[in-house]
């Protein structure tokens, strides 16, 4: 048995290169379910596995895919039956093990979750990761007192695919969204998507010497980190949270304590790869009952294997507006 596979060789020289493959079944890594998969996407990491590395792949040849939907062919786990359509989103899958940016792939059964009864495959993977962890940022500010009709809910790096989704789903949920991007052109999808103000990333990028500024948000899911990350802390209201999804802006935090001690502002930390069981199926159940399907689709580029290595790059360079959303079969 064969199948297609997005491939990742790197040469003697540490120079990597990206081939669409045909490849066989047995050379598919351990695991104990094997899925026919059907949709993938592609996120920030997936455009380090798929160019440089980043430190995130450990051994070539290497399929990257950090997530995928489609259906269960064989299973040595009794929770799972072959037929049975599946997600996988998590669990350093497309890094460490071979991931979704193929036709096949093989799995442990605790990296899983079923799909929602009403959600497709394909709309699972519009989803994917990057709505996967929109939801848990949401999740995570709603336990921290965020309610609509508090204030407005900023989110940064609203273009791409975390906060699309973030700000659709806030916007549904009934929340005033502020959407913050550094690309113009993207005003008029955001504002589709249910954003209500559109702020200008060079607004936010500058870093301020006052630790304080006039209380301004809610909340807010921040895909940027770095000097944003620390602007927006000083603008925050009192007792209100931050949820960091990413750092798209850089890993360092040049802020200081003062709004944590002033404001009683909290900062959380946000990881979707090892979220236990309970907490991913709940997080899905959320995605199906509040994700406005027709917000989705607007967000969706649909993508084949064959276009990975160029949306690789795109992503990296910040080019990837919505979600894409991977048909490897086609």
């Amino acid at each position: 048995m064969t199948f297609k596979a997005l491939v990742v060789e790197k040469d003697a020289e540490g120079k990597t290169s990206a081939s669409v493959q045909t490849l066989d079944e047995a050379s598919l890594p351990q695991g104990n379910v094997t899925v026919a998969v059907e949709y993938s996407t592609v996120n920030y990491k997936d455009g380090l596995c798929i160019g440089p590395g980043g430190g995130l792949v450990r051994a070539y040849p290497h399929v990257p895919g950090i997530d995928f939907a489609g259906t269960v062919e064989a299973s040595d786990d009794p929770r799972y039956q072959a037929g049975d359509k599946v997600i996988l989103t998590g669990w350093r899958v497309g890094e460490t093990h071979w991931g979704g940016h193929a036709q096949k792939a093989r799995v442990e059964a605790d990296w899983l979750v079923p799909l929602p009864a009403g959600l497709t495959t394909r709309q699972a993977m519009a989803i994917g990761t990057a709505g996967l962890t929109s939801m848990l940022a949401i999740l995570a500010l709603e336990a921290h007192g965020l309610t609509p009709g508090h204030g407005p809910v900023l989110v940064t790096g609203a273009a791409g695919g975390v906060g699309s989704v973030a700000v659709a789903l806030l916007a549904a949920m009934g929340h005033e969204v502020a959407a913050v991007t550094g690309r113009p052109e993207t005003e008029a999808y955001l504002r589709d998507l249910g954003a209500t103000r559109i702020v200008p990333r060079a607004e936010l990028a500058e870093t301020v010497k006052r630790p304080l500024e006039s209380e301004t948000w809610a909340g807010c899911v921040d895909a940027v980190g770095g000097a944003m990350l620390a602007r927006v802390l000083g603008q925050m209201n009192y007792g209100a949270s931050v949820a960091a999804v990413g750092l798209a802006g850089g890993a360092t935090l040049p802020a200081t304590v003062i709004p944590f001690l002033l404001r009683g502002v909290n900062l959380l930390g946000i990881d979707s790869v090892r979220q236990p069981y309970d907490r991913r199926v709940a997080a899905w159940a959320r995605l199906r009952s509040q994700m406005p399907m027709h917000r989705l689709e607007q967000m969706i580029v649909p993508a084949t294997l064959a276009d990975l290595p160029r949306l690789g790059a795109d992503i990296l360079a910040g080019k990837v507006q919505g979600r894409v959303v991977v048909d490897v079969n086609a």
